[in-house]
């Protein structure tokens, strides 16, 4: 089966440190594996609002909610790109997952189904030494693949602050080199362990 990468760039900045370091690892992949980038800056989505119990949802059928649905419908394995901003995702970037809620109540799109078994992965830079700030971020995609019975591929962490920095990061160059080629597990929230 070909293997269609979906990423999705979260950064407030075209080209910022969190794309490059993705961009290396994407380097990698076979040539046969399919990919589409969305970058959320190009393609913005109002606000979420949460209508679980008060309205029927209705597929999206044009705009920017469309292609973002359609692409996520259509990936074997979908890249959250992003910074780390104040300890997690980005604001665009949680805007789009916050759309995850709505999709999993449209009628007929069988998202949660449709997602299941396939593969969450991310990469994101962060301007501190220590990695363990990154957690937080790294919870939030690791819990969100484990809600939607996805596996998680782990995240690609790299250091920088201006851009270009984390091409000045070796070991994150290093680590994306191999960063898809991993075996993804099945997620599990921690209590399941």
């Amino acid at each position: 089966m070909t293997r269609r990468f979906l990423f999705v760039l979260g950064s407030a900045r075209a080209e910022g440190n969190s794309e490059l370091l993705a961009r290396r690892a994407a380097e990698q992949l076979p040539p046969d594996a399919e990919q589409q980038w969305l970058d959320l800056s190009e393609h913005p989505v109002p606000d979420f609002e949460d209508l679980r119990h008060d309205s029927d949802h209705v597929r999206p059928t044009e705009g920017n909610l469309a292609l973002l649905l359609d692409a996520t419908l259509a990936a074997t394995d979908i890249v959250i790109v992003t910074p780390l901003y104040w300890y997690s995702v980005s604001a665009q970037t949680k805007r789009y997952l916050d759309y995850w809620s709505g999709w999993l109540r449209t009628p007929g799109l069988d998202f949660k189904a449709t997602l299941a078994g396939r593969t969450l992965w991310g990469v994101t830079a962060l301007a501190h030494r220590e990695e363990v700030v990154a957690d937080p971020l790294i919870g939030t995609l690791h819990n969100s693949a484990a809600y939607m019975g996805m596996r998680f591929g782990g995240v690609l962490l790299g250091n920088g602050s201006k851009p270009g920095d984390v091409l000045n990061d070796t070991e994150a160059l290093t680590r994306a080199k191999t960063f898809f080629s991993q075996e993804a597990q099945p997620a599990r929230f921690l209590y399941e362990k």
